[in-house]
């Protein structure tokens, strides 16, 4: 169910990649030496939710959820993610990089149609 490895350090790949274009972002968000805290804080808060709200049970994961939610609730957490790294690159004039990555990340849930599938399917 989506954990083939391949697909897994694919997703990997994205979310470091969400996580620097918040970075990124950050750094151009702000002049001066203030610049370090948006550059630090977007991708720290980005990976905090990424890694704390989690889907108990979720073989694409560790399995661990330290704050459990729904199925549901965590795809549309990773979609805002991406879809906040695509914008970002686009705020800062990479448009042609943030329709590669809203590409890719497509093609990596288009991958994971079966964890997607487990996503939204109601637990008993």
């Amino acid at each position: 169910m989506g954990s083939n490895p391949i697909n897994l350090v694919f997703r990997f790949l994205l979310e470091l990649t969400a996580f620097f274009s918040f970075g990124y972002w950050g750094w151009n968000s702000a002049s001066g030496w203030i610049r370090y805290l948006p550059t630090i804080v977007y991708p720290v808060v980005a990976a905090a939710l990424w890694g704390i709200f989690a889907v108990p049970e979720d073989p694409s994961r560790s399995g661990n959820a330290p704050v459990p939610v729904p199925g549901l609730v965590r795809l549309l957490l990773e979609l805002a993610i991406f879809g906040s790294a695509c914008w970002a690159l686009y705020d800062v004039g990479f448009s042609k990089m943030s329709w590669i990555l809203g590409g890719l990340v497509i093609l990596h849930y288009a991958l994971s149609y079966d964890r997607i599938q487990w996503l939204i399917k109601p637990k008993a």
